[in-house]
């Protein structure tokens, strides 16, 4: 995932990922505000996904991580 220096290094996924977030809490705001409790359900949905794709995300980042440290060991073991 590429990332943008001038956003703090986060890649450029993760600010998606809080933008669908923020759009579902809109969402789920305005079912509750208009009593539409499909469009509210909706919200929610966009919420939980957003958090499962950050997490997967938190996942992969550490899983590199944990790659780069190994392959680090081994190069100075050499």
């Amino acid at each position: 995932m590429e990332h943008c220096p001038a956003i703090g290094g986060k890649a450029v996924g993760d600010l998606g990922n809080k933008g669908e977030e923020y759009a579902g809490k809109a969402k789920e705001a305005a079912g509750k505000a208009t009593g539409n409790s499909r469009l509210e359900g909706e919200g929610k949905g966009d919420q939980v996904k957003s958090q499962a794709k950050d997490v997967a995300d938190d996942v992969r980042k550490k899983t590199e991580d944990a790659k780069e440290k190994i392959k680090g060991m081994f190069k100075s073991g050499s």
